[in-house]
């Protein structure tokens, strides 16, 4: 299997050089990893505060992790936190983020490369958010005896590690110091392969969701838009969503406002959306407060907006569930937004928690999400109910942070 996984990693190597003429996730990869060491090097050569290194995937796994990261920020300001990503949305979007001290892409896992890596960084502890099982890296923060915690992690019965098959997989989780999931389901499933350092504690998520709702940003424009008005607010959409959505804009949008956060930024994204809305429709950038409430449609044409853009929903459609999975649902439910998504949820622990309290309804086609969407809307008493019990939901699910802080605590002592 160990043969396998380095065939693997070489195959996706040379996947994204062929790839990256012509694909743009790729191309930024690729240049990304260009003189990693010289860079990561550069960054240390003149610490001499010790380090503790954050590893996330992606934009989404940031989320969880960014809780823990500034509340260790906060509990251990003597120290240097190294912040890495594996994909450039993650990347390209928090290459700046104040909260860390260094900011690069993790070098593709190898022998050489961990090797390389831990010896330059030589953190004091590790932490991995959610997915990220590198062999590699795992191995070489065993041998140094560095401390290494999986957070937010979430399991099924068809991974892998759970298979006959798995063996070597079962073996890089058995070298974290330990692993926190996000459920009991999850803790159960390790302890069935016999990975005994492991406790549940929960999403962070839904620490960081209440806190940005506690701190969202107020936007002059979107409130000259709304108007006082119902708005829908539609984040994260794919094209297929807005396809399920058109029907529904067209019926409501004189009589309701519509917010529409595509997942990517781009002409075709931009343009789809414009063509169903017609000429009620202004992108973001385009808009001003003098006349931005005589349209019907906003378009968002930027990136970092959309947890501020929920704070002003009536109700509010997740994109992603027609396509590979469902984006961020937390984001809108901590405001108690009645939820519609498609049909593709059921790897996401809190999307199905949301649809069994009955705060958000999965459709399967236009028809479906018409019938739903209206079966709310026209009761005030059944939405008001759908608002309480999620921002219960919400509050009840938090404190993974806290405890993940105290074990932290207690480790680096």
């Amino acid at each position: 299997m160990k043969q396998l996984y380095d065939i693997g990693l070489k195959a996706y190597k040379a996947a994204i050089t062929l790839a990256a003429p012509f694909n743009v996730k790729a191309k930024l990869m690729l240049q990304g990893r260009e003189q990693q060491f010289e860079q990561l090097q550069q960054m240390l050569q003149s610490n001499q505060s010790p380090v503790v290194w954050f590893h996330c995937a992606s934009l989404g796994e940031f989320e969880q992790g960014r809780p823990v990261i500034e509340a260790f920020k906060q509990a251990f300001p003597g120290y240097k936190i190294l912040l890495t990503f594996f994909s450039p949305s993650g990347y390209e979007v928090r290459k700046n983020y104040s909260g860390a001290d260094y900011i690069l892409y993790l070098p593709l896992d190898s022998e050489e490369n961990a090797s390389r890596f831990i010896q330059l960084v030589q953190p004091k502890l590790a932490v991995f958010v959610k997915y990220e099982f590198w062999h590699y890296y795992l191995q070489q923060l065993q041998e140094q005896q560095i401390p290494m915690l999986s957070i937010s992690a979430i399991f099924r019965s068809e991974q892998v590690f759970f298979k006959p098959y798995g063996r070597f997989y079962r073996d890089i989780l058995q070298r974290f110091t330990h692993i926190y999931t996000q459920n009991k389901q999850s803790l159960e499933l390790l302890r069935c392969i016999n990975v005994q350092q492991a406790s549940v504690a929960g999403d962070t998520r839904f620490d960081r969701v209440l806190q940005t709702a506690a701190s969202v940003k107020i936007l002059p424009l979107v409130e000259a838009f709304v108007q006082q008005q119902q708005v829908f607010v539609i984040g994260s959409s794919w094209p297929a969503d807005i396809e399920v959505l058109k029907p529904l804009i067209r019926k409501y949008r004189s009589s309701m406002k519509f917010i529409v956060a595509p997942h990517e930024i781009n002409e075709s994204s931009i343009s789809g959306v414009m063509q169903v809305a017609g000429d009620g429709a202004i992108r973001f950038s385009q808009a001003t407060e003098a006349d931005v409430a005589r349209y019907e449609v906003l378009v968002i044409d930027n990136i970092g907006m959309l947890s501020s853009l929920y704070s002003y929903g009536t109700y509010a459609y997740i994109g992603g569930a027609f396509g590979k999975g469902l984006h961020n649902t937390l984001e809108a439910a901590v405001f108690g937004l009645p939820l519609f998504f498609g049909p593709s949820y059921s790897k996401f622990q809190e999307a199905k928690e949301l649809v069994e309290l009955e705060c958000a309804f999965p459709v399967r086609h236009s028809e479906e999400l018409l019938q739903a969407f209206e079966k709310v809307h026209t009761s005030p008493v059944l939405r008001q109910r759908i608002t309480d019990n999620e921002k219960r939901y919400v509050k009840q699910q938090a404190g993974a942070t806290a405890k993940i802080m105290a074990d932290i605590q207690q480790l680096l002592k």
